[in-house]
């Protein structure tokens, strides 16, 4: 990886020439005033994946050598960003340097995390077959390591492989939160957020359908904030010609306030929001884009159930940083598995308010029942996964066997 310099009379100019000569995805290292201007520090040739290879790397290996390697001072820590979000005004490039390390302590948290559930898993391998196999059918549905160890740790000892599989989804079922169908039953101000394309204005149509058909659709209207994506308000308000109900648009916090307050009267609106990655710099500005205090408003989380586990994680930490009332699982007919989400789901507590399976309006949606869900993803399961799984975790137990 190669640095270059670049030089400004102020943080605009020298995010301009950064653009200039290196694109809109450039890596920036660090950025700092100096006599005259400001000066910007750029990564050639970064490599995202071996940065955060190197980092976990080294905070598992931190710990052992304490004691003969001096801590980093705080000026030696390197927190790499890009140019995505455009020039920094005057003044502002600092706010935007410290959005990008809390984003980058915050990823590095979870790949610590994860590290640290691979190495307890290996720590505490299962004693008996029956334990093996288990562990190989839990992660055969997708599940991530540490939730599928904690599943384990609470299955009686059996003989009857079956019977442990049985208990497991018991177990499973029972760490699985839901919300009862909330929405549909008691109403309130929702509004859902998530990344790009996980399918956020189709569950807000069924949403909005469902309440129609069960309470009248005289008490709904749906309101969009996305002035980010073509044509996001103009499907808002296809739906809402299908459905009958209004459809407003709202530019800012403040238009969205008081567009809330003209449907005070609603016992049901639902907000669409514009897509944002969990990785996007702009993040907490956006979601708090809506004043808390708003009549209540309950922010869910779109989750797209065909996601990695990592990414998963990542997204539910980052959109933490708004209260999070549940998530609304999507995506469920494209899901080659479903212990992705449900891991994801159970580990940051989140509860599960609703399953999207389709395209259709209202008919692909149903409130969440953990054991229809538990049932789905068992039945996604294919042999072809199980052997793959259980040798993985049979290698695991040989490794910690042989280690002792």
């Amino acid at each position: 990886m190669k640095i270059k310099r670049y030089f400004g009379p102020d943080a605009r100019e020298a995010m301009r020439l950064v653009r200039e000569d290196q694109g809109p995805n450039a890596v920036i290292l660090a950025n700092r005033s100096v006599n005259g201007g400001v000066e910007i520090i750029v990564a050639e040739d970064y490599d995202e994946n071996s940065f955060a290879a190197s980092e976990t790397l080294f905070d598992a290996v931190a710990p052992h050598m304490a004691q003969n390697v001096a801590p980093l001072a705080p000026s030696q820590t390197v927190m790499p960003t890009t140019t995505s979000e455009g020039p920094a005004e005057d003044g502002g490039a600092d706010r935007q340097t410290l959005a990008a390390m809390q984003r980058e302590m915050r990823t590095l948290r979870g790949l610590l995390e994860n590290q640290l559930s691979h190495l307890a898993w290996s720590n505490a391998a299962p004693q008996s077959s029956v334990q093996v196999v288990l562990s190989g059918r839990l992660r055969a549905l997708g599940l991530g390591a540490q939730l599928a160890q904690t599943i384990v740790a609470k299955v009686a000892e059996t003989a009857d492989s079956e019977r442990a599989w049985r208990s497991a989804l018991g177990v499973l079922a029972h760490l699985i939160r839901t919300t009862d169908d909330d929405i549909l039953t008691r109403g309130g101000v929702i509004r859902v957020v998530g990344p790009t394309g996980v399918g956020k204005t189709t569950m807000v149509a069924k949403l909005a359908a469902r309440y129609a058909l069960r309470h009248g659709k005289r008490h709904v209207a749906l309101v969009s904030t996305d002035n980010f994506r073509v044509g996001a308000c103009e499907q808002l308000q296809t739906y809402g010609r299908l459905l009958g109900v209004p459809v407003y648009w709202a530019a800012d916090g403040a238009e969205l306030a008081t567009v809330l307050s003209d449907l005070a009267d609603r016992q049901l609106v639902l907000i669409d929001t514009a897509g944002i990655s969990q990785r996007d710099l702009g993040l907490a500005e956006r979601l708090a884009a809506l004043p808390p205090d708003a009549r209540g408003v309950q922010t869910y989380l779109a989750l797209a159930a065909n996601v990695q586990l990592a990414t998963l994680h990542e997204v539910v930490q980052n959109y933490r940083q708004a209260p999070l009332a549940g998530c609304l699982i999507t995506k469920v007919d494209e899901a080659a598995s479903l212990g992705e989400v449900i891991s994801a789901a159970v580990h940051h507590d989140l509860p599960v308010a609703y399953v999207g399976d389709g395209q259709r309006v209202p008919e692909d949606m149903q409130p969440a029942r953990a054991n229809n869900l538990i049932a789905r993803a068992a039945a996604l399961v294919r042999p072809s996964r199980l052997a793959p799984a259980a040798e993985a975790t049979t290698n695991a137990h040989r490794k910690v066997a042989n280690a002792h």
